[in-house]
């Protein structure tokens, strides 16, 4: 944590919704007049897409599975706290991003599925905004969640994320369904082990729970909808909530536990934007104060 440089990480699986929440914090960022130094869990996948194939191929005619991105150690998390630990001493760091469609790729004149070159962050930004699997996972040899000073968890419950996941992955990027069936049992472990703990470690977690049938997540055919799901908020310290302002301001919102709020699906952006707008601006005004504050 740094009270100069503060860094907000939003973590969670892939299929689970975490670029769509990182729109909401493009409008937080917009609307404060914020400046955010971004990077994305992506970039610090250790493979390209080529060379997890190959790992993969390689794997399997040894009667074993391969690396997947859950892994850390398909990860450069060693990399990742550096620039986590480097942004809070001092607002610097580096980053790149992983090229992951033929859309993003033309950009730069690279194959999908590759990597840029590491450039540095820009300077004289007011927060770090991480999105991605790992931003407060724990292994023997790193802590990424002792750096955030916001750590968001976005965990719908596991069958919809399972459901977003073949969807997406059918849909766009041309996987058969049992591929991806078969990409999800593979990686089931680190989900276990590194997925799932990082959300006993989050400031707040945004969970969607379908209320419609999701209890076949392989043969569903359309995503839930927000009105067709309930978003379940669990702050881990409810004392810096403010729950009557929160129900007064959510309409339909209701507790369920004495840390926990509920709202309807439809609700979540507007939910996200009540809770989360008045924590990052502290944190910024905060920073924006100790930097004016001369220093020896």
């Amino acid at each position: 944590m740094s009270a100069l440089h503060p860094i907000i990480a939003v973590t969670g699986s892939s299929g689970a919704g975490t670029t769509t929440v990182s729109r909401t914090f493009d409008w937080i960022f917009r609307h404060e007049n914020i400046r955010a130094a971004r990077i994305e869990g992506d970039a610090f996948h250790r493979y390209t897409r080529a060379e997890m194939r190959q790992l993969t191929t390689e794997a399997e005619r040894h009667g074993d599975c391969g690396p997947n991105h859950f892994s850390p150690d398909a990860n450069l998390l060693g990399e990742l706290d550096t620039v986590f630990a480097r942004y809070g001493e001092c607002g610097k760091g580096f980053y790149r991003h992983y090229l992951h469609d033929e859309i993003e790729a033309a950009r730069y004149g690279q194959p999908p599925g590759t990597f840029t070159d590491w450039q540095d962050l820009p300077e004289q930004t007011d927060l770090l905004f991480y999105e991605g699997l790992h931003g407060g996972v724990v292994t023997d040899s790193v802590d990424l969640a002792k750096h955030a000073d916001l750590l968001i968890g976005v965990a719908p419950t596991i069958n919809l994320e399972w459901i977003q996941k073949v969807l997406r992955d059918t849909r766009e990027r041309g996987y058969a369904r049992e591929t991806v069936q078969e990409t999800i049992l593979h990686r089931m472990s680190d989900y276990v082990h590194y997925i799932v703990p990082q959300f006993s470690r989050t400031d707040i977690n945004f969970q969607r729970v379908p209320i419609v049938d999701t209890s076949n997540p392989f043969v569903a055919r359309e995503i839930p909808t927000l009105d067709e799901t309930l978003v379940v908020i669990r702050f881990r310290n409810p004392g810096s909530a403010d729950f009557p302002y929160l129900l007064a301001m959510l309409h339909g919102a209701w507790m369920s536990r004495a840390n926990t709020l509920v709202v309807p699906g439809a609700r979540m952006d507007m939910a996200m934007q009540v809770i989360l707008t008045p924590r990052i601006v502290s944190l910024v005004d905060a920073a924006r104060r100790e930097r004016m504050k001369p220093h020896s």
